[in-house]
């Protein structure tokens, strides 16, 4: 929270959590009966197996959804990948991971990848 000192944070009646509280997530209200939660999660890998990382990965970030009473329906990657010193097949595998994970909490994964050196 230091970091956010003196940032002059946005104030919205339809933001109903927002960078004051440090939650798992922001949400902010579409409708008096229907608000979206974001949130985005980035670590580095906390096991070897690069699916079971992208599994570990994806159920951590909607977790945050589920601690914020939400459920999810997107999903979209992060993922910083040394392309030009491993494998591709990594990469894949733990997209899969993740991808398998989303599915499995029956919501669908979008977005592009920017691929850099």
């Amino acid at each position: 929270m230091k970091a956010l000192c003196g940032l002059d944070l946005p104030d919205n009646p339809d933001l109903l959590v927002g960078l004051e509280t440090s939650d798992d997530a922001g949400v902010y209200r579409l409708r008096d009966d229907l608000a979206i939660i974001q949130t985005v999660d980035f670590f580095t890998p906390v096991v070897d197996d690069p699916y079971s990382f992208g599994q570990i990965a994806a159920a951590n970030a909607m977790s945050d959804v589920y601690a914020m009473g939400g459920r999810p329906l997107t999903a979209m990657n992060i993922i910083c990948f040394p392309v030009k010193a491993m494998d591709i097949t990594v990469l894949q595998e733990v997209l899969r991971g993740g991808l398998d994970k989303v599915k499995e909490a029956g919501a669908f994964a979008g977005g592009r990848s920017q691929r850099r050196g």
